[in-house]
């Protein structure tokens, strides 16, 4: 799930969310807006059984995905499409 909040000037803050337990392990969030490098935006437990992570980004389209314990990768059924590269994002 993709929650998008307006930040002050043309930024939007980009909050990735999944369930605490599925997958497994530790998941970042890759893509065009981080250098596809993993751990730099990893998704953190939260009380609510979620875990999630934010990024501000200027307006632009994105690829992303979900990069899990032992290479597994996943796209997000929230993002604005799903491409060659994996969701996209359009702010």
């Amino acid at each position: 799930m993709i929650k998008r909040s307006k930040l002050f000037g043309n930024k939007t803050r980009v909050t990735f969310c999944l369930p605490v337990d599925d997958p497994a392990g530790p998941i970042s969030v890759v893509g065009t807006f981080n250098g596809w490098e993993p751990g730099r935006h990893e998704l953190k437990p939260r009380r609510d059984g979620t875990r999630t992570v934010s990024v501000t980004m200027p307006p632009g389209h994105y690829s992303f995905r979900y990069l899990g314990t032992d290479g597994v990768w996943l796209d997000d059924e929230g993002a604005d499409g799903v491409g060659p590269s994996g969701s996209e994002l359009r702010l």
